[in-house]
């Protein structure tokens, strides 16, 4: 199974909560704290490492506050990097 992790910029986030609704992995949340602009913006909550990288909360952030980061492996099975897809 693929590997990825994100990012969410809260001072970007409004708190909309799309990225919760489109998670496949449920590992976004609604966080405590509030952003300068007054909003409670999403968090990620993934300590087992759930995230695929799929991308899904990225592309339907209308503020961009998302960036995703895929894990690709390369020809030989033991070399992994990991790639920005969304920035």
């Amino acid at each position: 199974m693929a590997k990825g992790r994100i990012t969410i910029d809260p001072e970007r986030c409004k708190g909309c909560e799309i990225c919760t609704t489109v998670c496949v992995q449920q590992i976004i949340h609604l966080g405590d704290q509030f952003n300068r602009r007054g909003y409670r913006a999403a968090v990620v909550v993934d300590p087992e490492g759930k995230c695929t990288g799929c991308a899904l909360c990225a592309l339907s952030c209308p503020d961009t506050a998302i960036t995703v980061y895929r894990q690709e492996r390369l020809r030989e099975p033991r070399l992994e990097k990991m790639a920005v897809v969304l920035a």
